[in-house]
């Protein structure tokens, strides 16, 4: 089955729930209205279907290869590269100042969302470059900046992030790679980093790395932690790739997903040491480095987005043609495709509300990112920026491990014929397995939120969220309509229990944060039930006015009622039990070592 982009959902999302509109007030985003989002996802959806989605399953089965230093990736990326790279999607989101085209986040995180959806390991490679180019532009220098970003915006080189080493994994304080300080300013780096992505690979003319490491005489720990610019090739005074640096790629990894994309490993400084130039200040690389883990992270839950849009899709398909077994109901005389048996279709709409609801957290959460860069107000500013902080977390942790879920329903609804590779049901499965992991694994996530975001604030920005969801709950409810009714009633209880949860982690986090950690996987599953079905609600109301004045696709905005009721039923009770696990505590989970033999 083809990969068709979601045009509609994506749009309705980014006008209705976003606010597109009002981002279009803004300074800077005034070309960047409906009309003008609408092309862009149009053209997008278009390339995407038409050039990356062709190549997924090949880069499954004939993976990026490693021979000599040398990285080859799978047939036909490295032209699908230079088309994303002529088309300017590499710098959609970024400055027209340094050659982008300055569009909102919003618009941008939908054609990552599209990206991802065609081909997850392709579109790794532009990820890391977005997060370079973040990072550059927040603390690299003028001669920096004039010397990498429009190479990287245009897509001629790539980015990578280098933290991880083979004793530094979540903990970098552990990093040990050193760096030099030389006479002409220069550093020279020595280490090893290992999963790097697209570290090496034959796609683009130089790639540029932003490593950690260490200033000779640096604190230990993250206090003396630096972050360096090191090309695979110098750059020489008419600003092209010249000599080769000393980076090298010594393997690659052999992994469950993401096939294609190539997992370095890279070496710097077996022949006199890396050069490298400091991003920033002396022993503040990590501060700059979390902005690029901070973009990057969020990219991630698209990722998780993207993948369950297309594991759905598969399975919606596959339901609709595989006939097998008559309808319990006896609803048809004979055998028929298995979309019609009830169990089908609840996991498809399962499949379906997750991601919807996942969808619409991440757009308003772009959205909030866009004000907090562009708004001319300062409050406006600092509130939006501390929303979209706050909901990093929960696009990561909770729609990755959203995608897992619904990944695995896509191959529970192929039977049989999910488990054989031949239908590529569990691809899906096997590239979304990683993204619960990199970037900061679902616990380092879960512990961000209860600890610096709700903890240590004493929940006041989850409170002020709390106090934006009533109001959509208590309008659904007194609606004259049975089914918004209904949403908002089983929101108004999950609301409740998000409430009662985070009165919890408030309370017991000064004093026993143990306790929180022991849980606090669960109070993120709960707040990404909750926030979802939030979105949800707003959606129904929304297609419900629009139908009664006759607005829109009228079968698009059916479906997106059906789908809000069916989260409020199916999803929205879950959040009472999580909550009840929270709360029970850490204590058992903290004594349980006896257990664990």
């Amino acid at each position: 089955m083809t990969y068709r982009a979601p045009v509609k959902d994506l749009l309705f999302d980014m006008k209705e729930l976003a606010g597109l509109e009002s981002l279009a007030r803004l300074p800077g985003f005034e070309e960047a209205g409906p009309d003008t989002a609408q092309a862009v996802l149009e053209e997008c959806a278009r390339f995407n279907e038409e050039v990356v989605a062709p190549l997924n399953v090949e880069g499954d089965r004939a993976p990026s290869s490693w021979r000599d230093g040398q990285v080859t990736t799978t047939p036909g990326f490295k032209q699908a590269f230079r088309q994303f790279a002529e088309g300017g999607w590499q710098g959609l989101q970024h400055p027209t100042s340094i050659g982008g085209q300055g569009l909102p986040k919003t618009i941008a995180a939908a054609c990552i969302e599209m990206l991802n959806s065609a081909n997850l390991s392709f579109a790794l490679c532009p990820l890391l470059t977005d997060a370079a180019i973040e990072a550059l532009l927040l603390a690299g220098t003028p001669e920096q900046q004039r010397t990498y970003l429009p190479r990287l915006v245009d897509g001629s080189w790539t980015g990578t992030m280098n933290l991880t080493e083979p004793q530094a994994g979540s903990d970098l304080a552990l990093v040990r790679t050193r760096a030099e300080p030389q006479p002409d300013g220069s550093y020279r780096i020595f280490g090893t980093k290992i999963f790097i992505t697209y570290g090496e690979h034959d796609m683009a003319e130089n790639i540029v790395h932003l490593a950690l490491a260490r200033v000779t005489g640096a604190p230990p720990g993250v206090k003396g932690i630096s972050l360096f610019l090191v090309p695979k090739f110098l750059v020489g005074a008419d600003g092209r790739p010249g000599a080769r640096n000393d980076v090298h790629c010594v393997s690659i990894e052999h992994k469950m997903g993401i096939k294609a994309s190539p997992t370095a490993v890279l070496q710097y400084g077996d022949h006199g040491g890396a050069v490298g130039w400091l991003v920033g200040e002396e022993n503040r690389g990590l501060e700059t480095m979390f902005i690029m883990m901070n973009a990057a992270r969020y990219a991630v839950g698209l990722q998780g987005i993207a993948i369950a849009e297309r594991a759905y899709q598969k399975a919606v398909q596959y339901a609709r043609d595989r006939v097998q077994s008559r309808p319990v109901d006896g609803s048809l005389p004979g055998s028929a495709p298995i979309i019609h048996h009830p169990d089908v279709r609840r996991m498809l709409m399962t499949m379906r509300a997750l991601t919807e609801g996942s969808r619409a957290m991440a757009l308003t959460a772009a959205a909030a990112y866009d004000t907090a860069h562009a708004s001319p107000d300062a409050e406006t500013r600092r509130a939006s920026q501390a929303w979209y902080e706050f909901m990093v977390p929960l696009v990561k942790g909770y729609s990755t491990e959203m995608s897992i879920e619904v990944a695995s329903l896509g191959v529970q609804v192929h039977g049989g014929m999910g488990f054989i590779e031949e239908t590529g049901a569990a691809q899906h499965l096997r590239d979304a397995r990683i993204s619960t992991i990199y970037e900061g694994t679902t616990g380092i996530q879960a512990n961000d939120l209860v600890g610096r975001k709700v903890g240590r604030e004493a929940g006041a920005t989850m409170k002020a969220l709390i106090a934006e969801m009533r109001p959509v709950a208590a309008a659904a409810s007194a609606s004259g309509d049975a089914d918004l009714r209904a949403v908002g009633a089983r929101l108004a209880r999950a609301i409740d229990d998000l409430e009662r949860a985070t009165g919890w982690v408030v309370e017991t986090f000064p004093a026993d944060p143990g306790a929180v950690a022991a849980g606090a996987v669960y109070y993120l599953k709960l707040a990404g039930f909750a926030i979802g079905g939030w979105m949800m609600a707003r959606g129904a109301i929304e297609a419900t006015r629009m139908l009664a004045a006759g607005e829109g696709d009228a079968q698009f905005l059916r479906g997106k009622r059906l789908t809000a009721r069916f989260y409020a039923d199916h999803l929205l009770p879950q959040v009472d039990s999580l909550a009840e696990s929270l709360m029970a505590g850490g204590a058992l989970v903290r004594s349980a070592e006896e257990a664990l033999v």
